[in-house]
Parts: structure tokens; C-alpha cells; sequence
């Protein structure tokens, strides 16, 4: 990413766009007190710069009858071999996210499944069977209190944040 400077009125366009991604330009013109082509000038500045990444539609998994949702500490027999091994996962589809992590574990990563025996098979036949991991160690997840975008702080936001002042 470009480093973009994201002045006060990006973030108020942010604001409205990480809440809901089809909030009408008109709607965000007014509350930013600038034009709607200038909002959407803006926006594309935001996509070009590499500061807006995309806009999707988000799937509750259980509605596709994805009702185990867990998270698997990977760990690695050689350390220089993360790159490769992100590869592979890229190819499981029940992994939803991967992440670099500090401590024992070299990667985390989130899965979903239809059942406990589809997560044994997705683990035993195609995660560890992964050239270089070492080991994976599986946390179920119980329920998902709670999901949202990155906040995006402003002067504006705040105003209409009253009930995130632990942020």
C-alpha cells in the first residue's frame, strides 16, 4: 500500500463505508459536506491508494450449514518455510483467515465446518499432511459474541460512537 495521507474527511467516508459498504454516495455527501462526486472521487482515490482493499457481501456459515467454526495453532518444523505452507493453506477451502503469530505456534488460522468429523478429516487429511507442519494444536469456538469492521476514528464517528468509548 501506497502511503496515502487519510485526512479527517476520508475517515468520515470510512466511517460510513465500513458500517455498510452500499451506503448511498448522496447520503455520505451530505453528512461530509462535500459533493457526491467528490465523495466518489475520494472513494477511488481510497481503492487506488490500496487503503479500501474491497467491498463483499458477508455469509453467516451456519446458513450453509458451516456450524463448527475453529481456530488451529500451527506449528512449523522450519520457520523459512512459512511461505510455502501459507501457499498450501490457500487451497483448503474450510480456511477462512491465516495469520503470522508470535509465540509457540508460527500461524493461526480459522476454519469452518460442516461437523466435528468433517474438522478431523480437514485436519488429519489435508492440514497436517502439509509439507512442514510440525504440529496443530485446535480451539473450538462456542459462539462468535461478536463480528465488526475496523473502526475507523473521526471527530464524526465518535459523535455516533457514544456507546464505544472503551475503543
Amino acid at each position: 500500500m501506497m502511503n496515502y495521507p487519510v485526512d479527517e474527511t476520508d475517515k468520515k467516508i470510512l466511517s460510513f463505508l465500513t458500517k455498510d459498504a452500499r451506503t448511498p454516495l448522496t447520503e455520505i455527501a451530505r453528512s461530509t459536506g462535500i459533493s457526491a462526486a467528490a465523495v466518489n472521487q475520494r472513494i477511488k482515490k481510497l481503492k487506488d491508494a490500496g487503503v479500501i482493499t474491497g467491498s463483499r457481501v458477508e455469509v453467516k456459515p451456519a446458513a450453509l450449514g458451516l456450524t463448527v467454526c475453529a481456530f488451529i495453532s500451527v506449528s512449523l518444523t522450519e520457520d523459512n518455510k512459512y511461505a510455502e505452507v501459507v501457499e498450501a493453506l490457500k487451497h483448503v477451502p474450510e480456511v477462512v483467515e491465516c495469520h503470522f503469530v508470535t509465540g509457540r505456534a508460527a500461524l493461526l488460522i480459522k476454519v469452518f465446518c460442516f461437523s466435528n468429523e468433517h474438522l478431523m478429516d480437514v485436519l488429519l487429511n489435508t492440514i497436517q499432511r502439509i509439507p512442514y507442519i510440525n504440529s496443530t494444536e485446535t480451539l473450538l469456538s462456542l459462539d462468535e459474541a461478536f463480528s465488526r469492521q475496523i473502526w475507523v476514528k473521526t471527530v464524526f464517528s465518535r459523535s455516533h460512537s457514544a456507546s464505544s468509548s472503551s475503543r
